[in-house]
């Protein structure tokens, strides 16, 4: 291999490993927020969920009867 030809080969690897590292997952953040407005301390669930290629998060508050 020349040694022009073992530049050109690093930089497209280069390449391809920066664009891989820049690359973000996709993501859904779901919110379902049914708490009062007035309540200081609501409820709430929170879950996530990561593939690798997608991930999700979810979040729910309530308002607990007083």
């Amino acid at each position: 291999m020349k040694p022009v030809d073992k530049r050109k080969t690093g930089l497209i690897a280069g390449g391809v490993l920066l664009v891989a590292l820049a690359w973000q997952t996709p993501t859904a953040s779901l919110e379902i927020q049914m708490h009062d407005v007035t309540d200081v301390a609501p409820k709430k669930v929170e879950a996530a969920l990561d593939l690798g290629i997608a991930a999700v998060s979810l979040l729910v508050t309530w308002t607990a009867k007083r």
